[in-house]
């Protein structure tokens, strides 16, 4: 099983092993393009987008400054608006569905570590060995249709938004939340069902 295969597996992998500087050389230069275009130039900053994302849907829109690892494992469905300052660790999969809006400032993390140091640590880890000193795997994160993110949340590996909900400003998810409720705090917990009228 090569790294990245592992990755996406949710398993151990060296997240300094040189497929992943790879891919994270491609980004940062796409990134760089994309920062360079002007707000005007939608169609330019499109097709950079369709570069970078795994997909892209019709009508999606990239507020800048925008952070990812990789790009290729962001995947975006129709109507969808990013807006400025937001960060997506993608060394997983990021999906987005169709009608979503993500407010500024939101983080996406799918790369994590083991709590218990035991665990964490490389086990007979050297610095000559060229090995990473810390364990780290990677969970994919699931936005559903016709979700809104609000200002500051932070999304943590593994999670999935059911659709229809709504994610309260500076909210850390940290369990998954069912779909067509307003969820908040930290850690998020459902406040009340929404879209329940036909």
């Amino acid at each position: 099983m090569t790294e990245f295969e592992k990755c996406m597996a949710g398993e151990w992998y060296d997240c300094h092993h040189e497929v992943f500087l790879e891919f994270k050389g491609q980004a940062r230069s796409l990134l760089a393009e994309y920062h360079a275009l002007s707000y005007e130039q939608k169609k330019e900053k499109t097709e950079v987008l369709k570069r970078l994302f795994g997909s892209i849907g019709s009508n999606v829109s990239v507020g800048a400054p925008f952070i990812c690892d990789y790009g290729r494992n962001i995947y975006l469905g129709n109507n969808v608006s990013i807006n400025m300052n937001c960060t997506f660790i993608d060394c997983n999969k990021i999906q987005i569905g169709n009608n979503v809006l993500i407010a500024s400032n939101v983080q996406i993390y799918t790369s994590t570590h083991p709590v218990e140091l035991r665990d964490r640590l490389t086990p007979d880890w050297k610095p000559e060995n060229g090995e990473y000193f810390c364990r780290t795997y990677a969970l994919p994160v699931k936005i559903g249709d016709g979700c809104w993110i609000g200002g500051g949340a932070i999304l943590l590996p593994g999670i999935t938004i059911g659709e229809g909900s709504v994610i309260g400003a500076g909210s850390v998810v940290t369990k998954d939340i069912p779909a067509n409720c307003v969820a908040a705090g930290n850690p998020c917990r459902v406040i009340r069902k929404i879209n329940e009228r036909v």
